[in-house]
């Protein structure tokens, strides 16, 4: 190692990064993700991961919508905002990664989505110019687009992007869940920066799947409401929140790594159980195939990603490479019985953001706002000492209280 490298690790510090975020409206109100929150701009996700989440790092993937560049270049204008040499942009204690979700439907599958990166804003500008004759509403967020996966990703790739498959195993949109049995039937293997599990999913779940042994995992948040940004997250050691430092990161070049996983306990994802469709019961795993709801006797079923994991799987055991990080269950604080918007706000302002008071502040100092009985269920949640009732066809699990 050369002095100066060496140089360049000592000063490496960890930041909190989620690479999944929606934009809603647009500054003056245009629709980009129908589903999103109007609070979602790219200016307000801006504050809320710097001032309340702790976010260091925020990928936002509507930025191919040419709405969302205008909103982007006023920020710049403004001063507000400034782009960072290494790609992105800042604003505060928060750097913007600019990114976009595209859907994919291919012969012998459902549809799939795919999360694409690209350095700067005049890459995306050319990316959008791209994607524009080959989907129907360029302005709109995860739009269906007119190419093979493959075709998507060499192009992405030539122009220096990351691409990850998105939430892999869902029932709903996930390339493994939806699409096909391994990745490499849709995409080059050597062109995968890494993939997002999903909320439904842990690293020991996909550790069953030898063909992800190569690849870095992400959990990221799929935000659609301020709220939950950061409910899935990534601690990362870079030298400074940039595209350049998160590419270094995904492939641990330089001493940059993925220090953890933050996601959200497997149980409490929306599709973690099959259930079905007709009756809204959900269906335990038993280890077999079920073909019909035992309830109802609806084949109208939704497939939880437990089942289907264990469907693709190769292997009994997860096994996880070397330089692995490690998952850590994450319970976000919407989640915990009693800490409603306001109780949340006295925390940020009293005790510190989000990420703060999930990971690194004392049962005494969160006590002080909410009272002993839910600090000490926060503390208990860092260990994984709190079981669930299993999410399924959609709605989230909860915490079972003892």
């Amino acid at each position: 190692m050369s002095a100066s490298q060496a140089t360049s690790e000592a000063l490496l510090s960890p930041c909190f990064a989620d690479l999944h975020v929606h934009i809603g409206r647009t500054q003056d109100g245009q629709h980009v993700k129908i589903s999103g929150s109007r609070n979602l701009t790219f200016r307000q996700i801006a504050e809320e991961a710097s001032d309340r989440k702790g976010i260091e790092l925020v990928g936002i993937i509507d930025c191919h919508s040419p709405p969302v560049q205008k909103d982007i270049l006023e920020c710049l204008h403004s001063g507000e905002m400034e782009e960072v040499p290494g790609g992105g942009i800042r604003y505060r204690n928060t750097t913007l990664l600019l990114g976009a979700e595209m859907e994919v439907k291919e012969e012998g599958g459902g549809p799939f989505h795919l999360l694409g990166f690209l350095p700067n804003l005049q890459a995306m500008q050319e990316w959008t110019e791209w994607m524009t004759p080959r989907v129907a509403n360029i302005r709109l967020s995860t739009q269906r687009i007119r190419v093979t996966a493959a075709e998507l990703q060499a192009e992405l790739v030539a122009r220096g992007g990351l691409l990850i498959p998105a939430h892999i195993f869902t029932p709903h949109r996930g390339l493994l869940g939806c699409s096909a049995d391994r990745l490499a039937d849709r995409l080059d293997p050597d062109g995968i920066a890494a993939v997002e599990l999903g909320l439904s999913a842990d690293s020991d779940m996909a550790g069953r799947l030898s063909e992800l042994d190569r690849y870095p995992f992400l959990t990221n948040s799929d935000a659609h409401s301020p709220g939950m940004i950061g409910r899935e997250c990534n601690e990362l050691m870079l030298l400074t929140p940039s595209f350049e430092e998160f590419a270094k990161a995904l492939k641990g070049e330089e001493g940059r790594r993925i220090l953890a996983n933050y996601g959200l306990h497997p149980e409490l994802g929306k599709y973690h159980e099959t259930s079905c469709t007709a009756c809204s019961r959900t269906i335990p795993e038993t280890g077999e195939d079920v073909e019909a709801c035992p309830y109802c006797g609806s084949k109208r079923l939704t497939r939880g990603v437990s089942g289907r994991i264990r469907r693709l799987a190769d292997r009994e055991q997860p096994i996880h490479p070397e330089g692995r990080p490690p998952y850590r269950p994450q319970v976000p604080l919407s989640f915990f019985p009693g800490v409603g918007p306001a109780k949340r706000e006295r925390l940020f302002a009293e005790v510190g953001t989000e990420m703060e008071v999930l990971h690194r502040v004392s049962a005494d100092a969160i006590a002080a706002v909410t009272g002993e009985r839910i600090a000490e269920m926060i503390v208990r949640a860092r260990g994984g000492g709190l079981a669930f009732t299993s999410g399924s066809g959609g709605s989230y699990g909860t915490i079972r209280q003892s």
